[in-house]
């Protein structure tokens, strides 16, 4: 076994993240009237990407980032309605879509079956993460959810690794991997804290040539064999 612990990013990697969103901002808009059509899913989304970054560079706050968001997307499409109201009722319905990966739950479980250890780093809102990935069918291969809200910082930085090394018992960085989609927050934050990291590429981007990228997949189940190497 080449990997003991397993620290998987939860949005895009295991949780399908992106039906999540169109659904919720759908509903949200329904509530109030309004049709969401493709051309206004795709700049919310765009916005909502951009502010995940912001919050990654330390350049806005979470509590920020919720209300601007709406802010923004309400003021380029032209939608006239109570901004707080809309972005609380998005947070709440967003709980409740949980969608898997494909391969996800397979993954989870035969390498739960072949012993590792499951964690979930996340810098999504607590409340959302909670009820998305409590009620998902992956919640009973995983050991800890350790979401940025609760551990005072976010991804990629050091002071988030640190914390989740530090609440791992027996943790050790040559028996670890970090496994997630996004290159500026969980491959990043892997090779800033010393960890290996399987960056999961279904799109098959290019690979940026200044960031030292330990294995890349395009499927979840290509993670097994590399993780259960000898």
């Amino acid at each position: 076994m080449r990997y003991r612990d397993i620290l998987f990013d939860a949005d895009n990697t295991l949780l399908d993240f992106y039906r999540s969103e169109r659904e919720a901002l759908s509903d949200a808009l329904f509530e109030i009237g309004v049709a969401a059509s493709d051309d206004m899913i795709a700049a919310y989304s765009a916005i909502n990407d951009r502010m995940w970054k912001k919050l990654e560079r330390g350049e806005i706050d979470k509590v920020r980032l919720r209300l601007a968001r709406f802010e923004e997307f309400a003021r380029d499409c032209g939608i006239v309605t109570d901004v707080p109201r809309l972005a609380e009722r998005y947070t709440v319905l967003l709980a409740t879509k949980s969608y898997l990966m494909p391969g996800a739950l397979a993954t989870a479980r035969t390498l739960r079956e072949r012993g590792c250890r499951l964690f979930i780093i996340t810098n999504g809102m607590k409340s959302v993460q909670t009820g998305r990935f409590d009620h998902s069918a992956l919640f009973p291969y995983f050991e800890k959810s350790f979401i940025s809200e609760e551990i005072g910082a976010e991804k990629p930085s050091r002071a988030y690794f640190d914390r989740v090394k530090a609440e791992i018992p027996h943790f050790s960085d040559r028996e670890t991997l970090v496994v997630g989609d996004s290159l500026s927050s969980d491959i990043r934050g892997g090779v800033l804290a010393g960890l290996d990291t399987c960056w999961f590429n279904p799109q098959e981007k290019q690979s940026p040539a200044d960031l030292p990228i330990t294995y890349t997949v395009t499927r979840l189940e290509e993670i097994i064999p590399i993780v259960c190497a000898p």
